[in-house]
């Protein structure tokens, strides 16, 4: 069962946010206290979610239970995605700073390995029976090109289309709708402007501000169905070389072009605004004021009992369909998947008792209570297998299921500087500021630059 905030959890909660704002803003180091284990993680910038707060909540009662005289402090990094990059990185960089354990994005810890930020794990992996029940796949979402695995995932996720069955209704479209193509989902978006013209239509990430949010549920899930849909059309792992801007890359920037352009997505200055993620979850889609929006399959987290913007009919208010491949060429459905990691950074004072927090998170019980309370994709076998993990909620199974149409990001030193380049061409064409040409060639010149030229075309 999702893990439920309680008073006395709240009480806790302030405390720890409180204790933990008042050590960074003193500058304390990490190494002051042996016995006491600090954990960094993301904290939503909507006040009303607390679903990480409260998980790692119970897990540091039941740490200091089984470990007399361990501490656990949480420090919390509340911000938007982008600055909650930057802000850690900040962090890691001194030994006064870097807390014992950090949440990691899995598409930005190959970068932060490669700057020495992080810790290899397999000393303390080879030691962990539990290690064998982790999927392969979420293994390689933390292992560097030096071989060597640098964090413990807790989870995975993949992305469809969210749509209101009620704004479809008042549009004339079907409540189990499937779109085949990309004109499909273009064609119910246009219905929807021209028969329910209160509501925003369609809604796909975009530009700097969105940060990961706008490549990854927007472009990839775009890009990833051009083609063949067998070879990456963002690295060309045979070569070792990044591909510049082919026919895929330009169709995928014209669908964002054409979005914005006909006025089917969110205002412009809305869809910049860097807490669009929350907005769409917390005031779009619960108010019905969004007709599509291509997102990922943690959204229902938002909507658990406690949160803030409980919203217990959303299983039956909304469709899930998955997002088709550009012409409905085979495979016919596309998702991007990614996930978290727990990692430990190299100038950690603790690590060993880092790692042991890590153990009591991962355990299989507390491992499927996080999966249930945030909406997740198991990345555990015994999770997986288990009836009660499938049954928790709505639409693990139809999420669980797209794991077979999945693609995973490039997992590289230079992607986050890849994604910006993204995120920048999405943008021109968003505001309307750039062609879709022009967006193109400006990639290609910073694709260029940021990976020191190693590119090719295809």
């Amino acid at each position: 069962m999702p893990v439920r905030p309680t008073a006395a959890t709240t009480a806790l909660l302030t405390t720890v946010v409180t204790a933990a704002a008042t050590l960074t803003a003193c500058g304390g180091g990490s190494g002051s206290d042996p016995d006491t284990v600090k954990v960094s993680f993301k904290q939503s910038t909507d006040n009303s979610i607390h679903v990480m707060d409260a998980y790692l909540a119970d897990i540091k009662k039941q740490f200091e239970k089984a470990n007399p005289g361990k501490k656990v402090e949480l420090v919390p990094i509340k911000a938007p995605d982008s600055e909650y990059y930057t802000k850690l990185q900040q962090m890691l960089r001194s030994a006064k700073t870097a807390p014992d354990l950090v949440y990691e994005d899995t598409f930005l810890i190959n970068s932060d390995i490669t700057s020495g930020y992080l810790k290899p794990l397999d000393a303390y992996l080879a030691k962990w029976p539990d290690w064998d029940q982790f999927i392969d796949t979420a293994k390689a979402a933390a292992k560097a090109e030096d071989g060597k695995t640098y964090g413990v995932p807790d989870g995975t996720d993949t992305r469809g289309l969210w749509f209101d069955k009620g704004i479809f209704a008042k549009a004339g479209l079907p409540a189990d709708w499937q779109p085949k193509t990309w004109d499909e989902v273009l064609d119910a978006a246009r219905t929807i402007k021209r028969r329910v013209p209160d509501v925003t239509p369609l809604n796909v990430y975009t530009g700097k501000p969105a940060g990961e949010a706008a490549t990854m549920q927007g472009f990839e899930m775009l890009l990833y169905g051009t083609g063949d849909g067998r070879s990456d059309p963002l690295y060309d792992d045979s070569a070792k070389k990044w591909i510049t801007g082919g026919q895929g890359f330009e169709d995928a920037l014209s669908f964002v072009e054409t979005v914005y352009r006909e006025k089917l997505g969110p205002d412009v200055s809305t869809a910049l605004d860097p807490n669009i993620q929350t907005i769409v979850r917390g005031d779009l889609l619960p108010q019905g004021k969004l007709g599509i929006n291509l997102d990922g399959s943690w959204l229902p987290q938002d909507w658990l009992a406690g949160s803030g913007h409980e919203w217990p009919e959303w299983s039956s208010e909304l469709g899930l369909a998955y997002m088709p491949t550009q012409h409905g060429q085979a495979p016919g459905k596309v998702s991007m998947s990614g996930g978290w990691t727990w990692a430990v950074p190299a100038k950690a004072a603790n690590p060993d008792l880092a790692f042991e927090f890590v153990r009591t998170m991962q355990t299989k019980a507390n491992a499927q209570k996080w999966y249930v309370a945030n909406s997740g994709i198991s990345v555990r076998k015994d999770v997986a297998e288990d009836p009660a993990y499938a049954d928790a909620q709505p639409g693990i199974r139809f999420f669980t299921d797209l794991v077979a149409s999945t693609h995973y990001r490039p997992a590289y030193p230079a992607y986050p500087k890849v994604s910006t380049a993204i995120q920048e061409a999405m943008e021109g064409v968003t505001t309307g500021d750039t062609s879709v040409e022009d967006a193109v060639s400006g990639y290609d010149d910073t694709l260029k630059e940021v990976t020191d030229g190693q590119v090719t075309a295809r």
